[in-house]
């Protein structure tokens, strides 16, 4: 069977009566064995792939009309993201085993236009990390070099799609997790409005920054995908009840665009050459197309980093103070007290990464600390994203790097949690002003031949001009 990139291809050949579902699932079930060396997933739903299959090309067979927006779109989703009856946890030992009760209201909304989910992917433990190495199941590799990283924290939902074993996948972005690994994986990764999509069913990180977000190697269904999530919840209060457009049916973007990139990010001493260099050949081409490209300073560049992990620290410590070892997951089986279950357990069942954010979050929410520290990178917060929304009130987007270098070598930053941070500089922006943004493949690396993106930013909920200047620019 031939590599599908986009879901209109395979609705083709299945009205076309070329290709039937079952068979989708198959060829996506030998990439999946073909590609296991890369760690992309934990979990495969073979049976029940094959299962669903079967009974969507019955009902097909029998009322071809009844075939919902997603038929044929073969998907994963992050190991963070609930599936009723099906385990999630979070990439950690902690939650090993466990089933979720519900599914997430993005699942649910695929399900009911006949999406096939046909495995969880691995990701950083509690999508903490940059890299997809503090996953408790191993790293993930890179497709285009197994001896590198995938990026995180949704490594495994990334690599699932650059290695065509999926079409699509569901990832969470909570300071760049769905972009970084697009742009080290060379796909498209689309991270919406913070509140776009209901956040029911995601395992917390932090709360006021996660978004479920979306990896494709199409526009069409990153748009397609985001219409079918988007919109109220009565699960999540933080969802936006604004009215979902037909991002799928508005991809034509025949005007003239404003952009903005920041000379700070462009630079900046810790972007790489070769990606500076395509950086600038991407704003070359959007002049050349007859777009307005200009430099905007933004000074708060430097301190997006240290108020963001003060931030999103103290949230997880509150949200991960759920998982200790009484109610459901993992208990130490050497509690012998109410003490020792709690403690055991919980540095038991961490990992090194989560724990250390779990302790900084509680050092910064702490009494005498909480001013100097949470109180201040709120502040912090609030300057970038009114700096950020006054310059998106004078042009349509902001242009960055997506990450200051290509994929990294397994092992590099392990030992260095400063420098894994770091690699987040361009992509926390967004979460931090709650804007919408798109990581683009933009070549590869002029050295090494690695995937390189970049990244498009957007005004709170217009998606519909992001994707649809990002279908005309990307082309």
């Amino acid at each position: 069977m031939k590599s599908y990139a986009k879901l209109s291809d395979i609705q083709a050949d299945l009205r076309a009566g070329q290709i039937t579902c079952r068979q989708l699932v198959s060829f996506y079930l030998e990439q999946i064995a073909a590609t296991k060396h890369l760690n992309a997933y934990i979990e495969v739903y073979a049976d029940e792939a094959q299962q669903r299959a079967q009974s969507l090309d019955e009902r097909y067979a029998n009322d071809p009309a009844s075939a919902g927006r997603l038929y044929g779109m073969v998907m994963s989703i992050k190991d963070v993201i609930c599936y009723k009856d099906h385990q999630v946890s979070g990439g950690s030992h902690i939650l090993e085993g466990f089933t979720s009760l519900f599914s997430a209201t993005a699942v649910e909304r695929l399900l009911a236009e006949d999406a096939i989910i046909i495995g969880r992917t691995n990701c950083d433990e509690f999508a903490m990390g940059s890299t997809n190495e503090t996953s408790y199941y191993g790293p993930t590799k890179n497709a285009a070099d197994p001896s590198r990283i995938p990026g995180g924290s949704s490594g495994g939902a990334a690599v699932a799609v650059q290695s065509g074993a999926c079409l699509a996948a569901l990832g969470s972005d909570t300071g760049g997790s769905v972009r970084q690994p697009a742009a080290f994986c060379g796909v498209i990764g689309l991270k919406p409005t913070y509140g776009r999509i209901s956040r029911h069913g995601l395992l917390a990180y932090g709360s006021s920054f996660d978004q479920i977000g979306v990896f494709s190697h199409s526009i069409d269904d990153a748009a397609l995908l985001l219409e079918i999530m988007a919109g109220a919840d009565e699960y999540d209060s933080t969802a936006s009840r604004r009215p979902v457009p037909a991002y799928s049916q508005r991809l034509s973007f025949d005007r003239q665009a404003r952009i903005a990139y920041l000379p700070e990010a462009l630079e900046h001493p810790s972007l790489d050459p070769g990606v500076r260099q395509a950086c600038l050949q991407f704003l070359d081409k959007l002049t050349g197309a007859g777009h307005i490209v200009e430099p905007v300073s933004f000074e708060w560049l430097d301190y997006i980093i240290p108020a963001y992990y003060v931030l999103t620290t103290a949230e997880a410590s509150s949200n991960l103070a759920r998982y200790d070892g009484i109610r459901y997951g993992y208990r130490s089986a050497g509690a012998h007290n109410l003490e020792a279950a709690y403690r055991k357990s919980r540095s038991e069942g961490f990992g090194a990464e989560a724990k250390r954010r779990i302790m900084l979050g509680a050092f910064v929410l702490s009494a005498g600390y909480y001013d100097a520290y949470y109180a201040k990178a709120q502040q912090v917060r609030r300057l970038i994203r009114d700096t950020t929304l006054d310059i998106l009130s004078k042009y349509d987007f902001i242009f960055m790097p997506t990450a200051p270098n290509v994929a990294w070598p397994l092992g590099e930053t392990i030992d260095d949690p400063v420098a894994m941070y770091l690699a987040d500089i361009f992509t926390v922006q967004a979460n931090m002003a709650g804007i919408p943004a798109i990581a683009l493949p933009a070549g590869t690396h002029p050295d090494n031949g690695l995937p390189i993106g970049v990244q498009l930013m957007g005004a709170p909920f217009e998606e519909e001009a992001l994707l649809s200047f990002s279908k005309q620019i990307v082309l």
